[in-house]
């Protein structure tokens, strides 16, 4: 076919998309990236602004993911972890710190003051959450093939009730599923459960977007940027219409972007989104603290960290970087002086003279995993035509390198 202007034409320079030119490249065929935005990463982004390194949402890499192990080079990445725990404060502003004793030997003592104070020692619902962990830990494949159900729901069944739920695990899980009511599935929350036992999530000192900038320079990954795709055309040789009015030919097409572009371009079933608020404020009048701050009051701010205290990097020498991440709905972002508040309380502070960076509103932060929906989706839309992205695995960055893989290999057998 000396017509066509690429063996696979991938749609989208997410981490989806990256990985899959990266493996087509290492099957032999040769693969062109068309990328809307002016740099990689999809939804993985960092903005510098004075000086301060804002992710595009309050996002960590987790280096046990199987496939960040296998295709990712962490040590280039100068990742900086967060402390292993977290700290609760009441709706008083209290601070209790609950911290793994393995990594924080010095906070054991704390740890179990606030494990007490917190009332988390009732047997019935320790019981019960132990009972819902502890799977997490075993066999992947056994943990993909259990019963599904709404995380709520299976926390009803096994007695997860109290404080522990209230105040530790919905608080906790809201800011990482962005799932403010527990509809999400059971069976993918102790995946994400299992990465988080397995190894403490971090940063790049330089940003987020230093990941895929990394996948981006793997060998054979060609990507052309402000190259928006308008249309796909199934066929023997697909088509691929691009805004600047080009029309690119190529033996398959892999559509690597998120589930609602995906579904736009194609006639594939996806999942809706949910969304997300990332504050970044300067702020002052701080100790360095790198554990993740939570309320167990409730509230609109479903967690704030120092990322400054996590990764140096990420603000001028001498000044204080803070994210703080809200749920955004229908009604919109929350009100800044609702987060404002609530900062104040978390942080034991006044929040008056922080100064916002920038906020990003991410209305497609995650694609919902609704209990029943399969870990692994059909790639292939068409005769040769396919969709790859988290949406079609499950939503992490390890979702969406698997699936870039497995568009490759699947491109390859179609395609041999």
């Amino acid at each position: 076919m000396s017509d066509i202007d690429a063996d696979v034409i991938v749609v989208g320079a997410g981490i989806a998309g990256l990985r899959c030119a990266a493996a087509l490249h290492r099957r032999g065929l040769t693969a062109r990236v068309l990328e809307a935005d002016t740099a990689p990463g999809g939804r993985i982004r960092t903005d510098v602004v004075d000086g301060f390194r804002c992710d595009r949402g309050f996002q960590l890499l987790n280096p046990s993911y199987p496939a960040v192990r296998r295709h990712v080079d962490v040590d280039a990445l100068d990742l900086r972890t967060a402390g292993r725990g977290v700290r609760v404060v009441d709706g008083s502003g209290r601070s209790r710190t609950l911290a793994d004793p393995t990594r924080h030997p010095g906070l054991l003592a704390a740890t179990v003051r606030s494990a007490v104070g917190l009332g988390l020692v009732r047997p019935r619902a320790v019981v019960g959450a132990a009972r819902w962990a502890l799977p997490a830990l075993g066999p992947v494949r056994r943990l993909e093939s259990a019963p599904d159900a709404a995380l709520a729901a299976d926390w009803d069944r096994l007695g997860v009730r109290g404080p522990l739920r209230e105040s530790i695990l919905s608080p906790f899980l809201s800011g990482v599923l962005a799932d403010g009511v527990g509809d999400t599935s059971d069976r993918y929350v102790r995946l994400v459960l299992r990465s988080f036992l397995l190894a403490t999530p971090g940063v790049p000192d330089r940003g987020m977007q230093a990941f895929p900038q990394q996948l981006a320079r793997a060998e054979g990954v060609d990507v052309t940027y402000s190259a928006r795709v308008e249309r796909v055309t199934d066929g023997a040789v697909p088509e691929v219409g691009v805004a600047d009015g080009a029309t690119l030919r190529a033996r398959a097409v892999v559509i690597a972007t998120d589930a609602s572009d995906a579904a736009d371009l194609t006639s594939a079933a996806t999942s809706p989104m949910r969304g997300l608020s990332t504050w970044w404020f300067d702020a002052d009048g701080l100790e360095p603290d790198a554990f993740l701050r939570i309320s167990g009051a409730g509230g609109v701010v479903v967690n704030t960290a120092q990322l400054s205290a996590i990764a140096p990097g990420y603000a001028p020498p001498g000044r204080t970087l803070v994210e703080a991440t809200t749920l955004l709905g229908d009604a919109g972002p929350a009100e800044e002086a609702a987060v404002r508040a609530e900062l104040t309380r978390l942080w034991a502070t006044s929040t008056a003279s922080w100064r916002v960076i920038v906020r990003h509103d991410v209305t497609r932060a995650l694609p919902v995993q609704a209990a029943g929906t399969p870990l692994r989706r059909p790639l292939r839309t068409g005769e040769r035509v396919l969709v790859a992205g988290d949406h079609r695995d499950t939503p992490s960055i390890q979702g969406a390198l698997v699936s870039g893989g497995r568009a490759a290999a699947e491109v390859a057998r179609l395609l041999s």
